[in-house]
Order: C-alpha cells, then structure tokens, then sequence
C-alpha cells in the first residue's frame, strides 16, 4: 500500500490530474469512480488505484475482482483526487485517437462543431448530451477546453469512451470540408433568420456553436449555410452553450425518428 505523499507515482498521479502537457506526453487521462471504472474499456485500463477506506467499506469489488490495482491511504487518495469527496476509485486510462473519416461513417451523419469553449463543464455535457442524442461526433477548435480536464472527464459521465470526435487545427477548413462532402452548417446566432426547429436536419447536418462569452467569430460564422435561432421570452439574450447544443441535437433527433 502506498503510504507517502511524497511517493513517485502520487508525484506523477497529481502531474496528470493538473497538467494537459503531462497527460499529453504520456497520452492518458485519469477517471476517478467505481462507474466510470466499470464503463471504461479494459484494454484502455493502464492503472488503477483504490484507497484503504472503500476497500474496507465495500462488500463487493466487481471489476476490480478481475483487474491489478494498488491501494493507497485514504490520505494519499484525498492528493490525487480531484473531488472534495474522493469516491476512492482512480483509472489511467489510454487517450482515444479519432480522424474526421471516423465521425462521418454514416450516410448524412449528424455533428457538432464547437469554437473555442472553455468551461470544462459545458464540453463534458455536451458530450453526455451528444451521446443521447445520437449524434455521430464532435469537432472542435484548438482554442477548446482540454477534453481530458478531469472536471471534463467527471461531466461526461462515462460518453468519453464512445464519443468520436476530434480537434482541428483550422475549424475553418474542416467547415468547408464537410460542405464539400454535402453536410450543411447551421450556425446558432442572434441574426439567425429561422428558428432552429423550422430547419430540415434529416440530411447532413452540423452545427456550429461559439465560445460561452463572446459566441462565433465572425469569420467562422460567416462560413455557414444557416443562421438559426433559439426564440427568447423575457429577458433573456441567450442559453448556456451546453443547454443550447442540447436543444439543436434533440430537435434533429426528433426529426430522424419521425
């Protein structure tokens, strides 16, 4: 059991936890919780660590029944957590590796493009969002949030395993190759002429949604085929990005199962 605060690996473990260049170099990511454990791919597995404390509390181990792990205090769980109430389950997991060709397999397959989101909360539950919609991917800008944040990775609740989706050095190019392939770009924006339920999204279809404060670049938004709005009442100018996105892939999904 793993005792010090000072050990090598928790050294190496809090590295992960708060640095994207680390986790990066050594292409992983942390996931903390039984759930996220039992949903993760075992071949993707590389280490896990459990604390003294769930060891003595739980009954039953499930997966960890089948799989190596080391435990660890309950003082040292508490440093490489990145919860106020560890959950005493932490993986190392293998990052995913995706290429546009993997997100666009379906005939008039359904996207999401994202421009420079920041909050690590909104871009996990787009993704948990996305997986219940059904839709096909997720591009995003360079300037978005690292996906493998472990407040990321916690909103996603388990679609990071089987959510495709990519990061694109220039959002404008994979814009225009994706029109070239006959997916229609709908931009959410305030000019929007339509709202967005008044749109055909049966057909290729992606949309494209801007940074929580500033929205689309003009540049990028001017790269649709559509602007799209969401209808307002009362005072309200605009919806959380997440909540936004959620509406737009919810009314094509509606669409495609009619």
């Amino acid at each position: 059991m793993i005792t010090s605060l000072t050990n090598g690996k928790v050294k190496e473990l809090v590295q992960l936890r708060d640095k994207a260049k680390e986790r990066k170099k050594q292409d992983v990511f942390l996931v903390e919780g039984r759930k996220m454990l039992e949903e993760a791919p075992s071949e993707r597995i590389q280490e896990v660590y459990v604390s003294e404390g769930y060891l003595e509390k739980r009954g039953t181990l499930g997966k960890l029944e089948q799989i190596s792990f080391e435990a660890v205090s309950d003082e040292v769980f508490r440093k490489i957590s990145d919860t106020q109430t560890p959950q005493g389950v932490l993986c190392v997991v293998k990052q995913f590796h995706y290429e546009i060709k993997d997100l666009i397999k379906k005939k008039n397959p359904c996207l999401v493009l994202l421009e420079d989101i920041q909050d690590p909360g909104n871009l996990g539950t787009i993704f948990r969002t996305g997986e219940g919609a059904g839709i096909d991917g997720i591009i995003m800008s360079k300037g978005t949030v690292d996906l493998y944040n472990p407040k990321t990775i916690r909103s996603t609740m388990g679609s990071i395993y089987r959510m495709p989706f990519f990061y694109a050095e220039s959002l404008a190019d994979n814009i225009k190759g994706l029109q070239k392939m006959g997916v229609s770009v709908y931009a959410a924006h305030l000019h929007g002429r339509n709202n967005y339920e008044q749109e055909d999204y049966t057909k290729g279809t992606a949309f494209l949604i801007g940074n929580e404060g500033n929205g689309l670049q003009e540049q990028t938004a001017a790269l649709a085929d559509t602007y799209i709005k969401i209808p307002m009442k009362g005072k309200v100018e605009s919806l959380n990005a997440a909540v936004a996105t959620a509406l737009l892939m919810y009314e094509a999904d509606r669409q495609r199962r009619k």
